[in-house]
């Protein structure tokens, strides 16, 4: 069902309201139109005797949002186990950035105070 879920992509919800011979409130419902989703995904749809799409088989579709949250899910995961390495590997840079710091000071303080130690660099 990898990709079989995909064609969720290619639908348009929609509201809309029943005719009155349907629904005589004509509440305002939300939904698919079964001419529509038979254009892009034929299987989701119940047919009438003469073949055309006359509902949405919405039961299908919760299968196909649940495998879609699942991948979304599973992305997400792996982006937070990423994040919480980043998070690992910034502290440490922050900790090596506060011991460079506190040698620079060092050095600085030794340098006003004049007792630097000399160091001789050889060139070769």
């Amino acid at each position: 069902m990898e990709k079989a879920s995909e064609v969720l992509y290619g639908l348009k919800p929609v509201r809309f309201r029943y005719n009155r011979e349907y629904d005589a409130t004509q509440t305002l419902a939300f939904g698919l139109i079964a001419e529509e989703v038979a254009e892009v995904a034929p299987d989701l749809v119940g047919r009438n005797p003469k073949g055309e799409p006359e509902s949405v088989r919405y039961e299908q579709i919760n299968a196909l949002l649940l495998n879609e949250f699942l991948k979304e899910h599973k992305a997400f995961l792996e982006e937070q186990r990423k994040v919480l390495k980043l998070e690992a590997a910034l502290e440490a840079v922050n900790a090596r950035l506060k011991e460079q710091d506190a040698k620079i000071e060092k050095v600085s303080a030794q340098l006003k105070a004049g007792t630097a130690t000399p160091q001789i660099v050889s060139n070769q």
